[in-house]
C-alpha cells in the first residue's frame, strides 16, 4: 500500500507538471491580423430636372484616380439624356478601392453628349475615411 507521503509525491508529479503544460498551452502568440477596413464608393446618378424632350445620347462613366493615375475607370450603358432617371430611380453602383489604396482619391462621374462634348463631376475620397457617398444630380 501506498503511505500518506507516497501519496503526496504521486500527486505533486502528476499535478505539477499537468498545471505547467496547460499555462504554457494557454499562452500562444496570436498573430497580429490587423488589416485597413475595405474602402467603398458609392456613385448615385440621377437628375430633378426635365428632360424628356431631349433625344441626345449621353455616355458616362466612373471612376476614381489616385494621383494621376485612375485606378478604376468603368463606363455605363449609353443612354438618351431623357431618360436619365429622377432622384427617386437613381442609378447606384458601389465599387470597392482597387487593393483597397489608403490614399487621398479623386473619385467622379465623366460624360460624353453627342455633338455637344465632354464634361465631369468630381469629388475628393480623403485617406482614412473608409466610405464616400458620390450624388450627382446631372443638371
Amino acid at each position: 500500500m501506498f503511505s500518506r507521503i507516497n501519496k503526496m509525491k504521486i500527486c505533486h508529479l502528476i499535478i505539477f507538471p499537468g498545471l505547467f503544460i496547460l499555462v504554457l498551452s494557454c499562452k500562444k502568440d496570436q498573430p497580429d491580423i490587423r488589416t485597413n477596413p475595405a474602402r467603398k464608393v458609392r456613385y448615385e446618378l440621377f437628375t430633378n430636372e426635365d428632360f424628356s424632350g431631349n433625344q441626345k445620347n449621353i455616355l458616362f462613366s466612373i471612376f476614381m484616380r489616385s494621383g494621376q493615375t485612375k485606378i478604376m475607370d468603368s463606363p455605363l450603358a449609353e443612354m438618351k439624356i431623357k431618360d436619365i432617371p429622377d432622384s427617386n430611380h437613381r442609378i447606384v453602383i458601389e465599387k470597392l478601392v482597387p487593393d483597397n489604396d489608403t490614399a487621398t482619391l479623386i473619385v467622379g462621374f465623366n460624360y460624353q453628349i453627342e455633338n455637344v462634348g465632354s464634361s465631369w463631376f468630381l469629388d475628393t475620397f480623403s485617406s482614412g475615411n473608409t466610405f464616400k457617398l458620390l450624388r450627382y444630380p446631372f443638371r
